[in-house]
């Protein structure tokens, strides 16, 4: 039985909602549901296994509708995977202190949220899609994969604001690839919750699933058709803020 400090008949409404509005900027959601299933009283294999699962299947709506419009652009996500994948298990190998750890992360992603919420765009001027040469997008992609290991976040939250500010891509572009970037690894993360035996779901499993495809087909829908490149940069950067104030809240309380 589930206790939780708001009622459980709002637990499948909130998942969606953080299906939406992550999936229509391309990323999966994994530390909003995270955020949500906090609040209920769920043992934590259950509770990490089913925001991973959800971090798929969102993340891989949101590749389907942003791929669909034509958003992906291969150049924009593969040269970072082949090097952030093997650089985020050694970055998982590198032990830090706690409030390290926490100054980082914290000071990484205000930095970056600050840059997306108040620099101004190129995409006017028409200076975007000049992509990176494969050497800088491989080192780019061992960087932030090496990053993500010692953080322990998906390396989405970091591929798409670099993209954005690199003037690499359209916001549309970087939302595919940080999609693509957050399903690769996602799966490799379940793949290897389900070798260990602790890939977990408790009775609203299937349910929170499903709500969760949905709300990544409707965020993601609306946001490759049509949010504007300036609308999905605020609420990228707004985003990345929420993550920093859940941050430090459970870090002073």
């Amino acid at each position: 039985m589930l206790t939780a400090l708001v009622p459980t008949s709002l637990l499948g409404g909130l998942v969606f909602l953080v299906a939406f509005l992550y999936a229509s900027v391309g990323f999966g959601g994994g530390s909003g549901y995270l955020a949500v299933l906090s609040l209920y009283d769920i043992p934590a294999e259950i509770t990490a296994s089913t925001a991973l699962s959800l971090n798929v299947v969102v993340a891989g709506v949101a590749l389907i509708n942003f791929s669909r419009l034509g958003h992906l652009e291969p150049r924009l996500l593969w040269p970072f995977v082949v090097t952030s994948i093997p650089f985020a298990f050694l970055g998982g190998l590198i032990p830090l202190r706690q409030d390290t750890y926490r100054v980082l992360l914290n000071v990484v992603l205000s930095v970056v949220a600050l840059r997306l919420l108040f620099s101004r765009s190129n995409e006017a001027a028409g200076h975007l899609t000049r992509f990176p040469s494969w050497p800088l997008a491989l080192f780019t992609g061992a960087l932030l994969g090496l990053l993500s290991g010692m953080l322990g976040v998906g390396g989405g939250i970091f591929l798409s604001p670099v993209i954005l500010l690199s003037g690499w891509g359209t916001p549309q572009k970087a939302a595919a690839s940080s999609a693509g970037f957050i399903l690769l690894n996602s799966i490799s993360g379940l793949l290897g919750r389900a070798a260990s035996g602790t890939l977990q779901f408790g009775q609203y499993g299937g349910l929170l699933l499903f709500l969760g495809i949905l709300g990544g087909l409707a965020g993601s829908f609306v946001g490759a058709r049509y949010f504007s490149g300036a609308v999905i940069r605020r609420l990228l950067g707004m985003l990345l803020l929420v993550a920093v104030a859940r941050s430090l809240l459970a870090w002073l309380g």
